[in-house]
């Protein structure tokens, strides 16, 4: 059953009412179970930092309460695969993606189970929090395990429209989601296909390819390069793993140049598994990784960092206008 914090406890349920994004994980869960699949969520004591919360209150049978103990979270959401249940576990992504590295690669992926897990507040999104609570290896950590998707929505929109298509796809799944407070992207009941890049547009000059929270900073980066007299696409990469590959070479085939732009360390990100598929097949194209360059992020809040490490649009286009220069 849940366990449902007072009314008055802290000021979450005032922090939810602006934190919109929040909505889109349960609402999708609460759409499934109507629909009659056998969805189970559970959180780490962190209901309302995901907006679990929602799912407990219409559901409280379908949600489990873990408390502060993650890595037993993800191994009693693989015992629940296994008896037919679809189990959607949450926490943040530092301690989900990094601490439970060895519980999602033993008991969910090694056995090929259907979990799928949330690790929210990504990147640098935690700020003050500080190092112990960003997450800026975990794409790195993720993708290396044998047979999990690694899938990094843009907005809300396109993590319900991720986590409804996961109804059909067979293999555990690693969400990697921002704090709620996202720019949108895309309008509610956008559709969504693993493995397949979303291209807003192409460039001839440059392309750029990004995932996450970052996508919003691509595009604007790109009308901003535009007004200069750039040709500039941006493809969005939802989907790391599986790589969508032949969106990446035909970005490759149209421009000399290609950026990748993510919330996370430059080494083993978005950025590394793009160069892999250039390196694999001798393209042509020029690449420059962006994000955190090999180094513990700062403390901050969230916008000053992300300007700090030129992750918004000015900073963007900033790091674009030297690769085109070069």
């Amino acid at each position: 059953m849940a366990q449902m914090l007072s009314p008055d406890s802290w000021q979450y349920r005032a922090l939810n009412a602006v934190t919109p994004g929040l909505s889109y994980l349960a609402d999708a869960l609460i759409d499934l179970t109507r629909a009659g699949h056998p969805v189970v969520a559970g959180a780490a004591d962190l209901q309302y930092s995901n907006g679990l919360n929602r799912y407990a209150e219409a559901y409280p049978d379908r949600y489990v309460q873990f408390g502060i103990a993650e890595q037993n979270m993800v191994s009693a959401a693989a015992g629940l695969a296994t008896t037919g249940m679809m189990p959607f576990v949450a926490t943040f992504a530092s301690f989900l993606g990094l601490l439970c590295c060895e519980q999602i690669r033993m008991d969910v992926a090694y056995a090929r189970l259907p979990v799928r897990l949330v690790g929210h507040h990504t990147g640098i999104s935690l700020g003050f929090y500080g190092t112990s609570h960003h997450a800026t290896e975990d794409i790195s950590a993720m993708r290396a395990i044998a047979g999990l998707t690694v899938v990094s929505p843009a907005d809300g929109a396109q993590l319900a429209a991720a986590v409804k298509a996961s109804v059909d796809w067979p293999e555990p799944i690693y969400f990697r989601i921002g704090r709620g407070r996202d720019p949108q992207v895309y309008a509610d009941g956008c559709p969504f296909t693993f493995g397949r890049a979303v291209r807003h547009s192409q460039g001839s000059d440059l392309n750029l390819v990004a995932c996450g929270i970052t996508v919003s900073a691509a595009l604007e980066a790109a009308e901003r390069l535009r007004a200069r007299g750039y040709s500039v696409g941006v493809i969005d990469m939802p989907t790391i793993k599986p790589l969508d590959r032949e969106a990446v070479l035909d970005a490759a085939r149209r421009a000399p140049l290609l950026m990748t732009v993510e919330e996370h360390n430059v080494l083993g990100g978005l950025g590394s598994a793009v160069a892999e598929v250039l390196a694999e097949s001798g393209a042509g194209a020029r690449l420059r990784r962006h994000g955190i360059y090999d180094e513990y992020s700062l403390i901050a809040p969230p916008t000053t960092l992300y300007a700090h490490y030129k992750l918004d649009g000015p900073g963007v286009e900033q790091v674009a206008l030297e690769l085109l220069a070069a």
